[in-house]
């Protein structure tokens, strides 16, 4: 038969302690990722409010240069 049909059909199955470690990393990455979109979509809606702040505010005057004597 074909090697590669042989290690499909006859895969050895993970121990009990690699399928629970394979179980937790797999949620670990899970919640990890969603961590990550959530900070990314609130660094997104932090950034629209504050150039809408911006955007909204009075431009600062400039100061006034002053020449010094001497």
């Amino acid at each position: 038969m074909d090697e590669a049909i042989i290690s499909a059909v006859f895969q050895a199955k993970p121990s009990r302690q690699e399928a629970k470690a394979d179980v937790t990393s797999r949620i670990a990455r899970e919640i990890i990722d969603s961590e990550a979109t959530a900070r990314e979509s609130k660094t997104e809606r932090l950034r629209a409010a504050r150039l809408a702040k911006e955007a909204a505010a009075k431009p600062a005057p400039e100061p006034r240069k002053t020449r010094r004597k001497g």
